[in-house]
Protein backbone atom coordinates (compact mmCIF):
# COMPACT_ATOMS: atom_id res chain seq x y z
CA UNK A 1 0.00 0.00 0.00
CA UNK A 2 1.65 3.22 -1.15
CA UNK A 3 1.67 5.70 2.29
CA UNK A 4 3.52 8.97 0.20
CA UNK A 5 2.08 11.13 3.14
CA UNK A 6 3.67 8.82 5.78
CA UNK A 7 4.91 10.96 8.38
CA UNK A 8 3.42 14.38 7.77
CA UNK A 9 1.07 15.53 10.24
CA UNK A 10 -1.98 17.72 8.66
CA UNK A 11 -4.74 20.31 10.54
CA UNK A 12 -7.78 21.49 8.65
CA UNK A 13 -9.47 24.93 8.53
CA UNK A 14 -12.16 26.10 6.77
CA UNK A 15 -14.75 24.89 4.56
CA UNK A 16 -13.74 22.11 1.91
CA UNK A 17 -14.81 20.88 -1.60
CA UNK A 18 -15.62 17.52 0.15
CA UNK A 19 -16.78 16.71 3.40
CA UNK A 20 -14.33 17.17 5.45
CA UNK A 21 -13.88 13.94 7.25
CA UNK A 22 -13.79 12.58 3.78
CA UNK A 23 -10.29 14.88 3.05
CA UNK A 24 -9.24 13.80 7.09
CA UNK A 25 -9.70 9.66 5.86
CA UNK A 26 -8.05 10.00 2.36
CA UNK A 27 -5.03 11.61 4.16
CA UNK A 28 -5.03 9.18 6.66
CA UNK A 29 -5.45 5.92 4.24
CA UNK A 30 -1.96 7.96 2.62
CA UNK A 31 0.21 7.68 5.72
CA UNK A 32 -0.66 11.00 7.62
CA UNK A 33 -1.81 11.91 11.10
CA UNK A 34 -4.63 14.49 10.87
CA UNK A 35 -5.10 16.77 14.58
CA UNK A 36 -7.47 19.46 15.46
CA UNK A 37 -4.88 22.47 16.49
CA UNK A 38 -1.90 23.32 15.41
CA UNK A 39 1.71 22.94 17.06
CA UNK A 40 5.50 23.06 16.31
CA UNK A 41 4.74 19.52 14.59
CA UNK A 42 2.25 19.98 12.33
CA UNK A 43 3.83 20.12 9.03
CA UNK A 44 0.84 21.51 7.05
CA UNK A 45 -2.80 23.58 7.76
CA UNK A 46 -4.89 22.75 4.74
CA UNK A 47 -6.76 25.93 4.34
CA UNK A 48 -10.46 25.97 2.17
CA UNK A 49 -12.97 28.93 2.59
CA UNK A 50 -13.82 30.78 5.83
CA UNK A 51 -10.59 29.69 7.90
CA UNK A 52 -10.30 29.77 11.33
CA UNK A 53 -8.01 32.71 12.59
CA UNK A 54 -6.88 30.67 15.84
CA UNK A 55 -5.33 28.04 13.41
CA UNK A 56 -4.04 30.63 10.72
CA UNK A 57 -2.42 32.34 13.16
CA UNK A 58 -0.49 29.55 15.34
CA UNK A 59 0.31 28.66 11.45
CA UNK A 60 2.23 31.90 10.95
CA UNK A 61 3.20 31.79 14.59
CA UNK A 62 5.29 28.68 14.10
CA UNK A 63 5.97 28.70 10.25
CA UNK A 64 3.86 25.62 9.13
CA UNK A 65 3.18 26.07 5.54
CA UNK A 66 -0.16 26.64 4.52
CA UNK A 67 -2.14 24.51 1.41
CA UNK A 68 -5.22 25.25 -0.48
CA UNK A 69 -7.08 22.09 -1.83
CA UNK A 70 -5.38 22.49 -5.03
CA UNK A 71 -2.00 22.38 -3.96
CA UNK A 72 -2.91 19.33 -1.32
CA UNK A 73 -3.46 17.16 -4.53
CA UNK A 74 0.01 18.99 -5.87
CA UNK A 75 1.72 17.65 -3.02
CA UNK A 76 -0.27 14.50 -3.34
CA UNK A 77 0.99 14.18 -6.99
CA UNK A 78 4.47 14.88 -6.07
CA UNK A 79 5.12 12.53 -3.26
CA UNK A 80 3.38 9.99 -4.57
CA UNK A 81 5.85 10.11 -8.19
CA UNK A 82 9.03 10.41 -5.64
CA UNK A 83 7.82 7.56 -3.85
CA UNK A 84 7.78 4.88 -6.53
CA UNK A 85 10.70 6.62 -8.37
CA UNK A 86 13.16 5.02 -5.81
Amino acid sequence: VERPLEGLTFVITGTLSRPRDEVKARLMALGAKVTNSVSRRTDYLIVGAEPGGTKMRKAEQFGVPTLDEAALEALIAQRTVQGTDG
